[in-house]
């Protein structure tokens, strides 16, 4: 597990993206699948793992996810960046360029 203290970022969430996606036949991570693989990924501090006050369903690291689709036209960004292209309704794809960017390690 990668640990970062305070929050986890963006980019670490999409970094553990690409990691499911590489891991699935299809190279899809599914936004079930993530909600369910990320907390084994990446550790999630305690103000990771509050509340969402704008989705009360959700705790704070679970709309990481769908920012990443949010922030798609913004540098750094993994969709921005070529890493990860969204299917819509179903998650992320993992990319040819997402596929070296995890063999070099950093999100």
């Amino acid at each position: 597990m990668r640990a970062r203290p305070g929050r986890v970022t963006e980019n670490d969430i999409a970094f553990a993206a690409c990691e499911i996606a590489a891991s699935r036949p299809n190279g899809v991570a599914t936004f079930r699948r993530m909600k369910r693989e990320i907390p084994n990924i990446v550790t999630l501090s305690t103000a990771d793992q509050a509340q969402s006050q704008t989705r009360p369903r959700e705790q704070l690291w679970e709309q990481l996810i769908r920012n990443i689709k949010s922030h798609f036209d913004q540098p750094g960004n993994y969709i921005c960046e070529g890493y990860l292209e969204h299917v819509p309704r179903v998650g992320y794809g993992i990319t040819a360029a997402g596929r070296r960017h995890l063999q070099r390690g950093i999100s």
